[in-house]
């Protein structure tokens, strides 16, 4: 891995590090609220840049649009956070990131589950049409 991809994971392993640090000191179960406060309060002792309800540019074709898409998180500038509080995430969690990493030009997502008592469940998604490309130079070409 190597360019923006690298970037990228480094940035994942540390919002994921913060998490679990969260999701370790209060278990799971409590409101989606006390875990987004308490994750934005790690990150920002961790000196991770985040964003917490940026309102977002939607797009459609060429234009963007007015109605503006508010995620839970936005972390280091690209990465989309969606924070849940649920038993188990289901498609239909997975299906709304994925719609809102496309519509917003996204490249990576993270939707995160502090629901479950024993346990962090989250997944990484990525939309390789809106990585940025590298230049020959980085290619190796």
């Amino acid at each position: 891995m190597t360019g923006e991809s690298q970037k990228f994971a480094n940035e994942g392993y540390a919002l994921m590090g913060a998490a679990f640090e969260v999701h370790n000191i209060l278990g799971g179960g409590l409101l989606e609220e006390i875990y987004q406060e308490c994750l934005e309060i790690e990150l920002g002792l961790r000196k991770i840049s985040f964003e917490s309800k940026r309102r977002l540019l939607v797009h459609y074709k060429d234009e963007v649009l007015e109605k503006r898409y508010i995620p839970d998180l936005f972390v280091s500038e690209q990465i989309v956070v969606e924070l849940k509080a649920v038993r188990a995430l289901t498609p239909e969690h997975e299906a709304q990131l994925l719609n809102y990493m496309r519509i917003t030009r996204s490249p990576v997502g993270y939707l995160i589950n502090f629901g479950p008592i024993g346990k962090l469940q989250y997944k990484r998604f990525i939309l390789s049409e809106f990585l940025p490309h590298l230049d020959d130079t980085e290619n190796g070409s």
